[in-house]
């Protein structure tokens, strides 16, 4: 998976036409690709694009011929651009699922990389099923670089009440978190734009 996230964006809506008519036709045309989400924290001024493919070996071939579009949207949407590899390590969809309007929540966390299967197998068991039980749950996605122990847990939610209970449900879950070496970063509430599935 590949997310690129602007900073200081200063255009998002300008930002999703650009994705739509220029940037998924050439993501589109590239081997391995599964799809795109883009979300945006319009108060905040982040604008972001989560692309899957198939293997790592995919995403990277496509390098190459969506650089140009990247730098061409950073003038459209403007703010500072930072690109980020990692790997899908865990995806649950709802029912229903995800839509234009959901309510995300993403949570940086880090950890020792040789702790990283430990703590997957953790969250598949116990921190996946209870997210799925919460109200308004519509879909998850634990991504992680496994060879810094950087990752991303991304949920989606009906509304921004249904997110709010979900991040109270996951602080008071942090302790448990934390006793097994997981430092949490920043936390971003963000609305789904849109996005593209294969």
């Amino acid at each position: 998976m590949r997310v690129v996230t602007f900073t200081g964006a200063n255009d998002i809506d300008a930002g999703v036409k650009f994705l739509e008519e220029k940037v998924k036709p050439a993501m589109s045309s590239q081997t391995g690709y599964r799809g795109f989400t883009a979300s945006a924290d319009r108060e905040g001024g982040v604008f972001a694009v989560l692309s899957l493919w198939d293997t790592a070996e995919d995403r990277d071939a496509s390098e190459a011929a969506l650089a140009a579009n990247r730098q061409e949207a950073t003038g459209v949407i403007g703010g500072e651009m930072k690109v980020e590899n990692f790997e899908q390590l865990v995806a649950e969809v709802g029912q229903p699922p995800p839509e234009r309007g959901s309510a995300l929540m993403l949570t940086r966390i880090s950890m020792d990389p040789s702790k990283v299967e430990e703590n997957l197998a953790y969250f598949k068991s116990d921190v996946a099923p209870r997210m799925k039980r919460s109200a308004g749950f519509r879909g998850m996605r634990n991504l992680m670089n496994r060879s810094t122990g950087e990752g991303i847990v991304g949920t989606v939610w009906s509304d921004a009440d249904a997110r709010q209970r979900a991040a109270d449900e996951a602080l008071s879950r942090r302790s448990e978190g934390m006793a097994r070496g997981v430092t949490f970063g920043e936390v971003s509430f963000r609305e789904v734009l849109t996005g593209d599935s294969r």
